[in-house]
């Protein structure tokens, strides 16, 4: 009777053996197709992206464009596609949120007049519907009046090329900021904090939000300047310097100097370069604006951003208030053809 027991049992361990032996194998098969898929598509876009970059007339490069902007949207619409590691060099900068919550893909098309136009596309996770949804930008930056106080959809976007996701947290709710750029035209090129939100628990993403305090009409932050201009626009570990003025007796006790002293605040910021025309009663000609040798910077405190305007950027940490060499401009990151991103 016993041996008869142990029979059935073996014979059901053996069924439940054989069963998970085809379900694993299914997983490594299923993962390795997908795997074939998704270096399919990265190979092609490559491709396409390499035509974009090099082709020598605005037809060759918008048609290329057009291609890569139908693969990609195809891509991002597969399964495994938000776990594939999307990697195009200087051709398309792909961000994605620490919390995983969406990724985003920018690049640029250069036309023959010296402009450029953006192009994107939004992955993010709608909580609802339990689905990821790849939603397509539209640079409407021709069409767009008052670009630092408008609140912007995917189909009115504010085309850049985004270098840089900060993200910060308050009271239960992410912050998200991107650092762009993009060429303007052929005498002008624009840097922007843009902050990116969705509505809870959607996928849609819009851009431009009040979060910055003491300016409460402002979206975004837009600097256009000179194209022969090098502007920093960057997250990062920085100074602030708080000046303190002390009265102190002379020698002899005979009245009282002022003195200056100098304290250093180290923390985490978006420091960027104020910029300002470089001749007097420019004021609106942006192919005239350069940096004013003056650094700013926003710090994120309780939900809000914060404008410091005694920013201090430092090449390396030294001693408080001891002299320092200036914040070294950012090497080219985003290529367009023919012209570098300064």
């Amino acid at each position: 009777m016993f041996f008869l027991y142990l029979c059935f049992v073996i014979q059901d361990m053996k069924r439940v053996l054989t069963f998970f032996i085809i379900l694993l194998s299914t997983i490594v098969c299923t993962v390795a197709q997908d795997k074939v898929v998704m270096q399919k598509h990265q190979s092609k876009l490559e491709t396409l992206f390499e035509q974009v970059y090099n082709a020598p007339t605005d037809n060759e490069r918008y048609l290329a464009n057009e291609s890569a902007c139908k693969e990609l949207s195809e891509a991002l619409s597969e399964d495994r596609s938000i776990k594939w590691r999307w990697d195009f060099g200087t051709r398309v900068s792909v961000l994605t949120s620490k919390d995983g919550r969406f990724r985003i893909f920018t690049w640029p098309v250069r036309r023959d007049n010296g402009e450029v136009e953006c192009f994107g596309f939004v992955q993010a996770y709608d909580e609802d519907e339990e689905e990821w949804v790849v939603t397509e930008l539209h640079d409407k930056s021709d069409e767009l009046f008052n670009i630092e106080e408008t609140i912007l959809q995917s189909d009115s976007w504010l085309g850049a090329v985004y270098q840089s996701l900060v993200e910060a947290s308050h009271d239960g709710h992410r912050y998200y900021f991107l650092l762009g750029w993009t060429v303007v035209d052929q005498l002008t090129q624009r840097k922007v904090i843009e902050p990116i939100w969705f509505k809870r628990k959607g996928a849609v993403p819009q851009f431009g939000q009040p979060v910055f305090r003491r300016d409460a009409a402002r979206r975004r932050l837009v600097l256009q300047y000179s194209n022969d201009a090098m502007v920093n626009l960057r997250y990062e570990t920085q100074y602030t310097r708080r000046v303190e003025k002390k009265r102190v007796k002379k020698k002899g006790g005979r009245g009282v100097n002022i003195e200056q002293i100098n304290h250093d605040e180290k923390e985490l910021m978006i420091i960027f370069d104020e910029v300002a025309p470089q001749v007097p009663g420019m004021e609106g000609l942006f192919q005239y604006y350069v940096p004013s040798g003056v650094e700013m910077a926003y710090v994120f405190r309780d939900g809000k951003l914060d404008l410091k305007t005694n920013a201090q950027g430092r090449q390396s940490d030294k001693k408080l208030n001891k002299d320092f060499a200036p914040i070294a401009k950012p090497a080219p990151q985003y290529s367009i053809g023919g012209r570098d991103e300064q």
